[in-house]
């Protein structure tokens, strides 16, 4: 037996930079969205979509890609789950801008610092997975995190907890359809699946306040218009560094766009943070310590074993 040949010189680098990339500009959406009030959020959502599939398709048809495209749109249990994913990403896209735009980032950065341990929850209740102990005290702890903030602070954190059971339930999707949908595909179909619901929010938009695009000035109008753009480009980002690194890799680099959103919501935004919040936080960051280091000595255990095998003969 011979070891497996190894990973072009590079990539593993170069897949973490995208990933970085990645997180770095979905930490930073707080500070584009805002630029875009006056604004209603469903109308962000709904121009979100419809830009966000135009791109898709200029993409399908630079990379010529519209063949695995089309082999896709055959398989009906596909295109089913990717109606689901899209369903799931609208819930999360129409949270997070319901937070972005009405004061409520630290809180949607709360949401993506839990996804990671809903996720782990997801695992175990729906696929099954068994846990080790140091990833059941993680849940448990966020578990605490979240009844501190709901008695401490008097309010329930609804955007953070949609958020992270939003996301992980489309990530659990995602998993299901597997590597049969390349990132562009995927993306396209799942905006596509919900261009009728962006068309009825921009009806509706437009008979309660009015559509923005074009009436608020240039600067705001080209912002607007870049939202598919500023949607699809982190996404894409995220499934070239995916493909490249170990999964433990990503699940330590994506603690970097909620620090950027909660640095934002407190230190640019001045949203408060009463001691209660401070201390949901703080439970909710030992609960990711203890979710990483296992992550990282079962992966560590992983490779030992891998090498034990592939040792040549």
């Amino acid at each position: 037996m011979t070891a497996a040949p190894p990973a072009p010189a590079g990539g593993s680098t170069r897949g973490a930079l995208y990933a970085l990339s990645a997180y770095l500009l979905w930490g930073v959406l707080p500070i584009y969205f805002l630029q875009l009030q006056p604004t209603d959020p469903f109308e962000v959502v709904a121009w979100r979509i419809i830009l966000a599939f135009a791109f898709c398709l200029l993409l399908l048809t630079v990379l010529r890609a519209w063949r695995p495209f089309l082999a896709i749109v055959r398989q009906p249990r596909l295109m089913a789950l990717t109606a689901l994913a899209g369903v799931l990403i609208y819930v999360n896209w129409q949270t997070y801008l319901i937070g972005a735009l009405t004061g409520h980032v630290i809180e949607t950065s709360l949401g993506y610092f839990t996804n990671p341990i809903v996720t782990v929850l997801l695992g175990v209740i729906v696929l099954r997975e068994r846990l080790r102990v140091l990833p059941w005290i993680a849940v448990g702890i966020a578990v605490v995190a979240v009844v501190v903030i709901v008695v401490g602070y008097g309010s329930f954190p609804w955007i953070a907890l949609t958020l992270a059971f939003s996301f992980g339930f489309y990530g659990l999707v995602k998993k299901q359809i597997g590597p049969s949908v390349d990132a562009v595909s995927g993306l396209t179909l799942e905006s596509l699946w919900l261009l009728p619901v962006a068309a009825i929010q921009l009806v509706f938009v437009a008979n309660i306040s009015g559509i923005t695009l074009g009436t608020v000035g240039v600067l705001h109008t080209v912002l607007l218009l870049s939202a598919g753009v500023v949607t699809a480009i982190p996404l894409l980002l995220f499934a070239s560094g995916a493909r490249r690194v170990p999964l433990t890799v990503i699940g330590l680099l994506q603690f970097v766009a909620p620090v950027i959103q909660f640095v934002i919501g407190v230190w640019v935004l001045h949203e408060p943070m009463t001691l209660e919040r401070w201390l949901g936080f703080a439970l909710v960051w030992v609960a990711l310590v203890l979710l990483s280091a296992d992550s990282i000595v079962a992966s560590r255990r992983h490779r030992r074993a891998v090498a034990d095998v592939a040792e040549p003969v």
